[in-house]
């Protein structure tokens, strides 16, 4: 990324305003793709399975979008993440011609999500930034999920907030003035922080403060999603950076 993308970008009087930092965590905070690769190559080498497991988990990404936009349509009833997680799965099973799992395993490997790594970044910097800020998740992940990434993951977060409590999904604005409510803020005193231009888009549309932090690995080597320019109050190399310019 070219330096000129990581000028500072002071919020100037409105930082001031800024009482509660949202995290997006799916590919913001932890790294997806890394750990169900890893995961993938040990539960796979046990079983004498032979899978392109950096396809595997590209694929269990990419239905994401297209199975909330089941809900959000009425296709599908209201359903938590974990429940299209295991409705992509059982698909992605079939394509990659994985056979013989017991309910037991197949649940197993689709709380590989429970288990996401944070990024090396994430904690520390998470630690600094709630110092000053009330920190939160903003996600699509559903609540258990996200409560137990934060034990797996040593997060320190004060409040866990997930689309489930607004039967919404990201980038719906009731998530967004849902979570500002929640928190006790007005939508200007909370500051998305995302890696997802789209997710920041909307929030900014709802009168959020946002801040992008990029995640150069998050699809694979050197393949994170980049700032558009001037799309966001700030744009942040990663969490030390961000609390760097958070003072």
């Amino acid at each position: 990324m070219r330096r000129r993308e990581f000028l500072a970008t002071p919020l100037a009087a409105q930082s001031k305003e800024v009482k509660a930092l949202a995290f997006d965590v799916f590919g913001t905070v932890v790294d997806w793709r890394g750990t169900i690769i890893r995961e993938g190559a040990r539960w796979g080498k046990d079983r004498g399975l032979s899978v392109d497991w950096a396809r595997f988990a590209d694929r269990w990404r990419a239905g994401y979008g297209p199975a909330m936009d089941k809900v959000r349509k009425g296709i599908l009833p209201w359903t938590r993440i974990d429940d299209l997680h295991r409705l992509i799965l059982n698909d992605l099973l079939r394509e990659f011609r994985i056979e013989g799992l017991s309910e037991e395993e197949k649940d197993n490997w689709n709380r590989v999500w429970h288990r996401l790594t944070p990024w090396p970044d994430a904690a520390p910097g998470l630690a600094r930034l709630k110092q000053r800020y009330i920190i939160a998740t903003l996600s699509n992940g559903n609540l258990s999920l996200l409560v137990n990434m934060a034990k797996a993951g040593g997060l320190p977060w004060d409040a866990v907030l997930s689309s489930e409590l607004f039967r919404h999904y990201k980038p719906d604005r009731e998530v967004y003035l849902g979570a500002a409510d929640l928190l006790g803020c007005r939508p200007a005193e909370v500051m998305m922080v995302a890696a997802h231009s789209g997710d920041l888009r909307a929030a900014r549309l709802c009168g959020l403060r946002t801040a992008f932090v990029w995640r150069p690995d998050e699809y694979g080597p050197g393949k994170g999603e980049r700032a558009p320019e001037g799309s966001s109050d700030i744009v942040a190399r990663n969490f030390q950076d961000l609390a760097d310019r958070l003072k």
